[in-house]
C-alpha cells in the first residue's frame, strides 16, 4: 500500500485532510464528492470507492483517536507521569475581594478607631472685673488610621464665644519639630503643646482607656474638670431661673411685706396643699367581710387625693358577678374615722377626726361607716410616696386575698355486687347510658394465643392436700387468670376446673393478677387458698426470658450481677460447679435473697450435669457475666 501524506485542507484552516493526496482542484472545477455506499436490492450495501489504495495507517490512527474527545489531554499526562500536582495555596482558595495582607497597613488596622482625650486650656480675658481668665473645655480625637488630630469645643448657650470645630483634622508637628504628636503623647494628668497652646489632659473614654491598657500603658486616672468663676456663675443663674434654689428668708419676708402693703390676703394653705399635690393619687386595694344574710367578701379600690385629703372606694367588681355595674361604693369627699348624725340642726359638735395619709397602712383596717375595710395593698406609687416621706414600707404587710382551690368531695363507688365484673359494674355509676369497657388493642394483636402456664402445689398445712397439684394458666391479652387441677390417683380429688378463667384479685395488693406476681417461688391466694408455684413450662419461661426488663429475675445478666459480692468465695471457682441449694446459702449468708426462679435462670444460662446427672451452677462462667 502506498504511503500517504497528511495535508492541511484548504477550505478549513488547520484541518488535516485525511486520505486525500490528490492536488487540489483549479476553482472552475466541480468540488462535490461522491458518495461511496449505495445500496442494492439484492446486496444491501456497496461499497463504490475504487480508490488506489484506502486510507493511510497514520489517517486510521488519526481517526483512531479522534473518537476519544480527551486525547490530548491524555497524551500530555502520559509524557509526563511523574510530574507532581502543584498545591493550592490558601491565597488561592479565598475570593480576591476578601483577602486580607500578612501586615496589616494601619489605614486597615485601626479603621474607624480614634483615641479621644478631655482636656481644657486657659484663656486670658481683658477689661471684665469679675474674671481675668477664662477655662475652655476641648475633646481631642486622634485618628489610628492615618494619624491625625482633631479638636472640638462643646457649645455652651449664650456664651458669646464662636464654638465647634476648634481644629481641623490633619497631621500636627510636634513642638521641638521632631515628627507629628502621636499617641505615646497623650496621658492624663499631662499637658501637651499644639502650635503654641497649652492643653491640660484631664481624661479619656473608655476605649480609649481600654486600648492603652491592652497595649500595657498606663493611661493614667481621669481629673475633675476645673470650673472658673464664670461657670460657677453661670451655673448658679440656671438653676435659679429653674426654680431648684430655695428663696432666701430676706426674700421671703420682703415677699410677703409687699403682699400686705398691696392688700393681698395671706397665701391660702389649701390652696398651697393643691398646688404641690394636684395629680397626686395614693391607690389602695381592700376587701369587706359582709356578715349579713346573703353576703359575701366586696373588694373595692381606694383612692385617697392627697390634695385635698379626700377619699373615694369603689367596688372591684369580678367577671359575672350579677352586681350593678356602677362601681361606686363611696362618693368623692371627706372621710372620718367617727361618724354621727346631729339630732339637733345648728348645734356645734367636733368632728370624728379625718383619715390622713399616716392613718392608712396596709395590713389594718378603716371604718367606712360602720364597716371593717381592710387594706391588702397598694400600688407603687402609693409604696415610693410611704418609703420616701413616711419612711414605712408598706409590701411588708402584704396579705395574700387569693382564694384557695375549691377542692369537690367525691363520693367512693359502691362495692361490687358480683353481677358482672367491676369495670361493667363501675361504668354503670359514672354513665347513664353505660358503654362496654374498652380493651387493649395493640396488646390483644401483640400477645392474642399466648398462654403461660405454672405448676403449683396447695400449701394450707391439711395433710389430705399436700398431693395436690394445680396449674395457673395466664393469658398476657386480656390479664386474665385461670386455675386447673391436675387428677391425682386415689387422691380423693377430682380434677378439673378449680377457677374459671377471669380477672382474679390480689388479696396482697388490691389489684388484678398480672405476670409479675407470677414466678416460681412465690406463693398467691386463689378462691381462699394458697398455691405455691413450683415451676414454669418452657415456654412460659422463654417469654420471660424474652423481655428482661421487665422481668428481671428471667435476666441472667442481672441475676449475676447480684452474685458480685461471693467473688471472693473458693466454691464460686469450682470448675466442678456448685450446686443450687449450696448457692442460695452462701448468697443467705452474704445478705443476697435469691428466689426459685432466679435459681432456675442462672442454672438454664450457666448451668452444666454432673456424671451423676444433677445439674449445678458453673461459678466461673457465671462470675464472669457479672
Amino acid at each position: 500500500m502506498a504511503t500517504m501524506t497528511m495535508k492541511k485542507s484548504i477550505s478549513l484552516p488547520g484541518l488535516m485532510t485525511l486520505g486525500a493526496n490528490n492536488r487540489p482542484r483549479g476553482l472552475d472545477v466541480n468540488y462535490a464528492k461522491k458518495p461511496t455506499l449505495s445500496f442494492r436490492l439484492t446486496h444491501g450495501a456497496v461499497d463504490l470507492y475504487r480508490g488506489p489504495g484506502g486510507a493511510s495507517a497514520d489517517a486510521l490512527k488519526a481517526a483512531e483517536l479522534l473518537r476519544n474527545p480527551g486525547w490530548r489531554q491524555k497524551a500530555h499526562a502520559d509524557e509526563e507521569p511523574n510530574r507532581p500536582a502543584t498545591p493550592k495555596a490558601v491565597e488561592d482558595l479565598v475570593p480576591g475581594n476578601m483577602r486580607q495582607p500578612r501586615v496589616a497597613p494601619a489605614w486597615l488596622k485601626h479603621d474607624k478607631q480614634v483615641l479621644r482625650f478631655y482636656g481644657y486650656f486657659q484663656e486670658h480675658v481683658t477689661e471684665r472685673p469679675d474674671e481675668n481668665s477664662r477655662y475652655r473645655q476641648v475633646s481631642i480625637m486622634f485618628y489610628m488610621e492615618d494619624g491625625t488630630l482633631g479638636m472640638a469645643e462643646p457649645k455652651v448657650e449664650n456664651s458669646g464665644i464662636p464654638q465647634g470645630q476648634f481644629l481641623k483634622r490633619h497631621r500636627v508637628p510636634r513642638e521641638d519639630g521632631n515628627g507629628f504628636i502621636g499617641p505615646d503623647d497623650f496621658r492624663c494628668g499631662t499637658t501637651v503643646t499644639v502650635y503654641g497652646r497649652t492643653y491640660k489632659i484631664t481624661g479619656c473614654d473608655r476605649f480609649t482607656r481600654w486600648f492603652y491598657e491592652e497595649n500595657g500603658i498606663d493611661v493614667g486616672e481621669d481629673e475633675p474638670m476645673v470650673e472658673d468663676k464664670w461657670q460657677q456663675s453661670y451655673k448658679m443663674t440656671k438653676m435659679a431661673e429653674r426654680g431648684q434654689i430655695p428663696m432666701s428668708c430676706q426674700a421671703m419676708d420682703s415677699k410677703t411685706y409687699g403682699q400686705f402693703m398691696v392688700g393681698q390676703p395671706p397665701a391660702d394653705l389649701r390652696m398651697s396643699q393643691f398646688l404641690l399635690n394636684d395629680r397626686k393619687v395614693l391607690r389602695f386595694k381592700a376587701y369587706w367581710d359582709d356578715h349579713t344574710l346573703y353576703g359575701c367578701r366586696l373588694y373595692f379600690v381606694i383612692h385617697y387625693y392627697l390634695a385635698d385629703n379626700t377619699m373615694e372606694i369603689n367596688e372591684a367588681h369580678s367577671r359575672n358577678s350579677g352586681r350593678a355595674t356602677w362601681p361606686v361604693f363611696f362618693r368623692r369627699g371627706p372621710m372620718y374615722k367617727r361618724n354621727a348624725v346631729n339630732a339637733y340642726p345648728g348645734m356645734l359638735i367636733s368632728d370624728g377626726g379625718l383619715y390622713m395619709p399616716e392613718d392608712l397602712r396596709v395590713g389594718d383596717s378603716i371604718n367606712v361607716w360602720g364597716r371593717k375595710v381592710v387594706l391588702y395593698e397598694c400600688d407603687d406609687f402609693t409604696q415610693k410616696f410611704y418609703k420616701e416621706y413616711m419612711d414605712i414600707d408598706q409590701a411588708v404587710n402584704k396579705i395574700d386575698v387569693s382564694e384557695k382551690p375549691i377542692r369537690h368531695v367525691k363520693l367512693n363507688p359502691p362495692p361490687h355486687n358480683g353481677i358482672g365484673s367491676p369495670e361493667d359494674s363501675l361504668i354503670n355509676c359514672q354513665m347513664i347510658q353505660p358503654k362496654p369497657h374498652k380493651q387493649d388493642l395493640a396488646k390483644m394483636m401483640v400477645l392474642s394465643g399466648e398462654n403461660l402456664r405454672f405448676e403449683a402445689k396447695m400449701v394450707n398445712g391439711e395433710p389430705e392436700d399436700e398431693c395436690r397439684r394445680f396449674v395457673i394458666a395466664y393469658f398476657p391479652d386480656t390479664d386474665r387468670t385461670a386455675v386447673y387441677e391436675i387428677p391425682v390417683r386415689n387422691s380423693g380429688h377430682m380434677g378439673g376446673k378449680f377457677r374459671e378463667k377471669a380477672k382474679i384479685m390480689n388479696p396482697d395488693t388490691g389489684k388484678y393478677f398480672c405476670l409479675k406476681d407470677l414466678y416460681v417461688g412465690t406463693t398467691v391466694n386463689i378462691c381462699s387458698q394458697p398455691l405455691q408455684i413450683i415451676r414454669a413450662d418452657e415456654h412460659c419461661l422463654q417469654f420471660l426470658e424474652s423481655r428482661p426488663a421487665e422481668y428481671p429475675w428471667a435476666d441472667p445478666v442481672s441475676c449475676a450481677q447480684k452474685l458480685k459480692s461471693l467473688a471472693e468465695e473458693p466454691e464460686m471457682h469450682e470448675e466442678a460447679g456448685i450446686d443450687p441449694d449450696r448457692l442460695k446459702e452462701i448468697a443467705a449468708s452474704h445478705g443476697v435473697d435469691l428466689i426459685d426462679h432466679e435459681v432456675i435462670t442462672l442454672l438454664r444460662a450457666f448451668g452444666q450435669d454432673t456424671p451423676s446427672g444433677q445439674p449445678v451452677v458453673h461459678g466461673p462462667t457465671l462470675l464472669r457475666a457479672a
